[in-house]
């Protein structure tokens, strides 16, 4: 018997800090033809066209994911004036961990090269709080798509890819521009691209187990096969070989779970966010589009 995290409703998962979840930087593999090429877009961090959006703007507290406080709109005291880390090779060593494993879903390199044109926080600071807020709007939004986008890779979807393509269409341009940006609340759109995500889960996952918001922290987990696993708490879960095949992972915690020689090659909405803060190996199958593995798993 399974307990329900909570009451709240299944809004689409969206980063909002560091600390809450996270994925491998810049020393990742090239990116997969899905994650660059499906309709244009760019939604993997590419910290060398950035100018260190995420060790500015974002914020974290002493925890065993960062080693000192840091608070929002203020430069990392590992950041040089080149927007590069000062550790970046030395950061989990260093008590960093909470940063070799963030994701940004290449909104940094959007609004440091498409929106600012290449200017950074440095070179006009009156600008910069603006800049900062438009970084969270970019990648929120960019979380979205990279949620729809692989909706178009589903052949059983296909019934809903027009109305899918049209939506990211606008997410698109509403990236696009400052303008544009400033016209959408990115907070509200969850709950318009949610319904089509449902749609497409329920069109292309069989029936399997009922997870949704469970508290299976902890547990030893094997047949989770087609799991609704929507929302799930998995910190720390012992998923060792387990059969994750086109389980519903939208929004599930797996910091902490033991993801050694789990297959998770067909699951649905995996994002690098997840499965960086997990425990993997060489026998751990991850979805395609999510390339390497995270650098740090042994």
């Amino acid at each position: 018997m399974t307990t329900d995290r909570s009451d709240a409703d299944d809004r689409v998962p969206v980063e909002r800090d560091l600390v809450q979840r996270n994925v491998v930087q810049s020393d990742r593999e090239p990116l997969d033809p899905v994650q660059r090429d499906v309709m244009g877009l760019d939604l993997r961090s590419d910290c060398s066209r950035c100018v260190g959006l995420c060790c500015v703007a974002l914020g974290f507290t002493r925890s065993s994911a960062f080693a000192f406080d840091k608070r929002p709109g203020t430069p990392c005291q590992n950041l040089s004036g080149d927007h590069r880390c000062r550790i970046h090779t030395e950061l989990r060593e260093r008590g960093m961990t909470g940063c070799t494993v963030y994701e940004c879903f290449g909104g940094g390199q959007k609004v440091s090269q498409l929106l600012y044109a290449g200017r950074s926080w440095r070179d006009d600071p009156a600008t910069a709080s603006a800049m900062f807020a438009d970084f969270h709007a970019v990648q929120n939004l960019h979380e979205l798509l990279w949620y729809l986008t692989e909706v178009l890779t589903i052949e059983a979807a296909e019934p809903i890819h027009g109305d899918v393509t049209v939506l990211v269409d606008e997410l698109t341009g509403a990236t696009g521009d400052l303008d544009a940006l400033h016209s959408v609340d990115p907070l509200a759109m969850p709950d318009v691209v949610g319904p089509l995500l449902e749609k497409a889960v329920a069109l292309a996952r069989p029936t399997g187990p009922d997870h949704r918001r469970a508290d299976l922290a902890g547990r030893r987990l094997t047949d989770l096969r087609a799991a609704d696993l929507r929302s799930a708490s998995l910190m720390g879960a012992d998923l060792r070989g387990a059969d994750l095949r086109e389980a519903d992972l939208l929004g599930a915690d797996l910091r902490g779970a033991d993801l050694r020689a789990a297959d998770l090659s067909t699951a649905f909405f995996v994002t690098p966010s997840q499965v960086a803060p997990a425990r993997g190996d060489a026998t751990t199958r991850l979805p395609g589009r999510l390339g390497a593995a995270p650098s740090h798993w042994v």
